[in-house]
């Protein structure tokens, strides 16, 4: 085989990374995007050059208007599209948010409408159930402090069984 033809079959997929928020209760932070139908996490698509980690802290930045540190890898989540191809997604844990960070929270209003930091519960019923099995599958992750591998926002090794 030749190399361009080995190049031509490896996947491309579009990266994209967030970061999950929570509150003294455990609750995690979701914004109401004005370009969705549903409840989002704070994040977007990594660009050239940049690191998915960055990308998270760059989106935070702009969704948010905050500049919190983002810790450690919460998930990985391979999730193709028909609609966009493949996909590979990155949470990273934001941890607990003070009350001085929240309070200087300035929304980009072309974007965001509001935040709301939801329970388990309420994330299924705003948000589609890919995105909700990814977000408690790295809530789960966050409280036993181990990174996760996800397909959809499943965890392969639990449904083998």
């Amino acid at each position: 085989m030749a190399a361009n033809e080995h190049e031509a079959r490896m996947a491309h997929p579009r990266m994209a990374a967030g970061a999950l928020f929570f509150d003294a209760a455990g609750r995690v932070l979701m914004v109401e995007p004005t370009y969705k139908d549903y409840w989002d996490i704070p994040g977007g698509y990594v660009e050239a050059g940049e690191s998915p980690l960055q990308a998270a802290a760059r989106e935070v930045r702009e969704e948010l208007g905050i500049e919190p540190q983002l810790g450690t890898l919460l998930a990985v989540d391979w999730a193709p599209s028909a609609s966009e191809g493949d996909k590979v997604l990155y949470l990273f844990d934001g941890g607990q948010l003070s009350a001085e960070t929240l309070d200087r929270i300035a929304l980009q209003a072309d974007e965001i409408k509001s935040f709301a930091f939801l329970t388990p519960d309420e994330v299924q019923a705003r948000t589609i159930p890919r995105l909700a099995r990814r977000i408690s599958a790295a809530m789960e992750a966050h409280a036993v402090a181990t990174p996760v591998y996800l397909e959809h926002g499943t965890r392969p090794d639990r449904d083998a069984a």
